[in-house]
């Protein structure tokens, strides 16, 4: 299992969040948002080496409510205003299921951009049934066990093989 730790500095201070951490301060509603936001802040903190987190910016094309609370807690960028939702970011050439997957962070003038690995890590049921308007509640039961088992292929993979860098 990957390490689920991320480690940002504010005014040289080390912070050290766990991806439990930021699922506590999300909640338990979109978990897999939570675990795509974390894993690409995680691949570009490693890329970009130390980062003072009120100095990182971050673009994507996810509008997910988890995505949003973990670039939040982990770098207070939706207070700050250095976080944007731009659906030009995505890549529809890639599909329904991994158009939106994107990420642009920017920092101290270097720009690293990342989308989703094509393996699996996301399905085509999981999009179709979440984009689904009038769910039943079997429907939705089953929605959250298939958030539940993207959140665990997310974590479950090393740094680097959930999304790659791309551009």
């Amino acid at each position: 299992m990957r390490d689920q730790m991320l480690t940002v500095y504010e005014d040289g201070t080390p912070i050290e969040l766990a991806v439990d951490d930021v699922m506590k301060y999300h909640g338990p509603t979109f978990p897999g948002g939570v675990a795509h936001g974390f894993c690409a802040l995680q691949h570009a903190v490693v890329l970009f080496g130390d980062v003072e987190r009120r100095r990182v910016q971050v673009r994507t094309a996810f509008p997910g409510p988890g995505g949003r609370d973990a670039i939040e807690m982990v770098l207070r960028a939706v207070t700050g205003d250095r976080f944007a939702v731009d659906p030009d970011l995505a890549k529809p050439e890639r599909g329904t299921t991994l158009a939106r997957y994107v990420w642009e962070f920017s920092y101290d003038g270097r720009t690293v951009l990342l989308q989703l690995r094509d393996d699996g890590l996301v399905t085509d049921e999981f999009i179709a049934l979440g984009a689904k308007v009038d769910r039943s509640a079997d429907e939705d039961a089953h929605l959250r066990v298939l958030k539940r088992e993207m959140t665990d292929r997310l974590l479950a993979r090393p740094v680097g093989e959930v999304y790659e860098q791309i551009g």
